[in-house]
């Protein structure tokens, strides 16, 4: 049993930064100057079994490099292109035209997400109207089957704990929940990115470790009326379900998890390649095997890990080591991808 410090912890969490459908992805980050050029880049991801990946915002010689691979794309819009693309309709529709449009043909699209953890904040009103631009440019372009969501962090959350507990908090809940009507009238999902790790590194002495890491042979447990919690993974992701159906109906908008990693380095607690290894291979198995987390135990659950590669450009300290790989394109450490089914 978990508790108050756990509690604690998960509060911390909350200030840190598909649909259902089995498949691992990756996020791809390019804040970088040392990184390999895009065609190499998506060529290791078909050798190494990853079937889907997110892109922070357009580029088009990554969307280039796409064409034809299969891959499953997650293309995001640049926080700062929010205010054009919510008040001018012909700036979305020039953005679709320029970085959906003329690779829609050859690119597997999934999703367009308006923003990236601009709720709650300055930006946050200005995500639906993106949200609705983009689509109505997306059908001009005869592509309305690519949907629009947001990403958004845990920071949405005013209560996480228990999972069942889950509610926004009210700085967010006036985007979130219009957001989420928005999301449940086109059965397109959220996209959270959830880090256990933040949780564990803010009081390492009171989230066990193993709880964090999704181990098998975690004594550590949360519960939760008639359910039972093993690791924080799901946790974070029933919370968000339950939060969820607070503002729509239940299970009307699924989750996605669109980050989660942790780091193998920089200095942070429990910031090593083992720990690194064994979260996100864990991860991995968790989304292959298909089931569902305690709250919706029959909806499978879809995980981009982040990130591709170790990032120079990034601060200093644990958010340059989150990457799979060096940009030289080595290993950090070896994640077996061909344990986690295929995305739709």
């Amino acid at each position: 049993m978990m508790g108050a410090l756990w509690i604690a912890a998960c509060g911390l969490l909350l200030l840190s930064s598909s649909s259902g459908v089995e498949g691992i992805g990756v996020n791809y980050g390019m804040i970088a100057n040392n990184l390999p050029s895009p065609d190499k880049v998506i060529a290791l991801c078909r050798a190494r079994n990853i079937t889907d990946v997110r892109l922070f915002h357009p580029d088009t010689a990554v969307l280039a490099a796409l064409r034809g691979s299969g891959l499953g794309v997650v293309l995001g819009t640049l926080n700062e292109d929010l205010a054009r693309l919510a008040s001018d309709t012909s700036f979305a529709a020039s953005w679709v035209q320029s970085y959906v449009q003329p690779f829609a043909g050859a690119v597997r699209f999934r999703y367009v997400t308006a923003g990236n953890e601009v709720i709650p904040g300055d930006l946050a009103a200005l995500v639906l109207p993106a949200m609705r631009n983009l689509e109505s440019a997306l059908r001009g372009a005869g592509l309305g089957g690519v949907a629009v969501t947001t990403a958004v962090s845990t920071a949405v959350l005013g209560s996480s704990y228990p999972p069942s507990q889950g509610a926004f908090s009210e700085a967010a809940l006036p985007t979130v929940g219009p957001i989420a009507s928005f999301l449940a009238s086109r059965s397109a999902p959220l996209l959270v990115n959830a880090y256990p790790y933040f949780a564990y590194a803010a009081d390492p002495s009171s989230v066990p470790l193993d709880y964090a890491l999704l181990q098998p042979a975690s004594a550590a447990t949360v519960t939760d009326g008639g359910v039972e919690y093993t690791n924080m993974f799901d946790a974070i992701v029933d919370a968000v379900h339950a939060a969820l159906g607070r503002v729509a109906a239940s299970g009307a908008v699924d989750v996605v998890v669109s980050e989660t990693g942790w780091p193998s380095g920089g200095g942070g607690a429990g910031a090593s390649v083992g720990n690194a290894a064994a979260y996100v291979n864990n991860v991995v198995r968790r989304v292959g095997s298909g089931r569902g987390t305690p709250r919706r135990p029959g909806k499978a659950v879809e995980a981009f890990v982040f990130a591709m590669f170790n990032e120079n450009q990034k601060p200093e300290g644990v958010e340059r080591h989150f990457g799979l790989f060096e940009p030289d394109m080595t290993e950090v450490y070896h994640v077996d991808f061909t344990a986690a089914g295929p995305s739709a």
